[in-house]
């Protein structure tokens, strides 16, 4: 991390009134993803998180994303408390010039990451449930609401951040699959139901003791629901490719989440999002070995090579539920 960056956001934070101008603070660097600085700020009151976001993202390819989707981010948090509460952090400043932001500090004594605790064997098919749950009230509490459509006319970023990289990056790989791909990711990208978070994974999500709180909407848009439940599907169903011990675990945390979730869905038809959540899912299977962001988890050629090829039948036969995926999923599994 550049000291001049971390300087950098101390000054935007006392030109814009949240530091006192004699303040002299200290910023922590927090493990992060692949798109954002993130810091701990430690104030007389506690301890706040400062997020600023990156125009290239940490990755190999070289991926580049427009900053003012931290304002998006924002908009959603804002948007997404009013349906959830306490499951979505609270905005305590923006300074949208400088592209960043503050929100609430969790304390990582009480609220583990969800990826972690899935990676250590400690699978909760009651908080891969209340996930469910969690997410399906914020798109049905969004759904047709045109204010909020308004305030997220950020296709274009969805685009650069997930259509782009995933589904169409993977057209390019499979051309044999290109059709599909390419139709999915413009049935997906046109359109217009709910507000969407786009990285509803297990990396943004805590475990605390009030159940999940989800962080990291820097790709919010108003579109697609089933592209959620499909992209967090899709990495229990790694999961069990990474960790073979745990696959029943995770297999039921996948099952539990489609429950928490279809339970909540009221704004069109819960089968009508499954059919269309499990060839979204399959692709983003594939995405996870072939596109632009691929699973840091996933780094044997076997375990690669598994994902690829089971994805690939998937998408090649376009799964029609998100059941009889993970059926095809578990059967693939038990056979290898």
């Amino acid at each position: 991390m550049r000291v001049e960056a971390t300087q950098e956001i101390v000054e935007a934070l006392r030109a814009g009134g949240f530091l006192p101008p004699g303040a002299e603070p200290r910023l922590r660097p927090l493990a992060g993803g692949v798109s954002s600085d993130v810091f701990r700020l430690d104030l007389p009151d506690g301890p706040v998180c400062v997020k600023r976001a990156l125009a290239k993202l940490r990755v190999a390819a070289d991926w580049r994303a427009p900053v003012e989707r931290s304002h998006y981010e924002v908009e959603w948090l804002k948007a997404a408390r009013a349906f959830a509460g306490e499951a979505v952090p609270q905005v305590l400043y923006e300074d949208e010039a400088a592209n960043l932001f503050v929100m609430s500090f969790y304390d990582p004594a009480t609220h583990s990451v969800w990826k972690s605790d899935l990676a250590a064997g400690r699978v909760d098919a009651g908080l891969a449930g209340a996930v469910g749950w969690m997410v399906a009230a914020i798109h049905a509490g969004a759904a047709g609401d045109p204010a909020v459509a308004a305030r997220f006319r950020t296709t274009g970023m969805f685009e650069d951040l997930r259509l782009a990289p995933f589904l169409r990056r993977c057209a390019e790989v499979h051309p044999d699959l290109s059709g599909r791909l390419v139709a999915l990711a413009d049935r997906t990208a046109a359109a217009r139901i709910t507000l969407v978070h786009g990285d509803v994974s297990p990396k943004n999500i805590l475990h605390g003791p009030h159940g999940p709180v989800l962080l990291d909407a820097e790709c919010a848009w108003y579109g697609d629901p089933a592209f959620d439940l499909a992209f967090c599907s899709a990495h229990l169903l790694l999961k069990a490719v990474w960790k073979p011990a745990h696959r029943a675990a995770y297999l039921g945390a996948y099952d539990a989440l489609q429950r928490g979730y279809l339970a909540g869905v009221d704004w069109e038809s819960p089968g009508a999002l499954d059919a269309r959540a499990a060839p979204l899912t399959a692709a983003i299977l594939l995405a996870r070995v072939d596109g632009k962001s691929p699973a840091d988890y996933l780094q044997t050629p076997e375990d690669k090579g598994f994902v690829r090829g089971v994805a690939r039948r998937l998408v090649a036969q376009e799964t029609p539920s998100m059941a009889a995926l993970a059926g095809a999923w578990k059967e693939a599994l038990e056979a290898r």
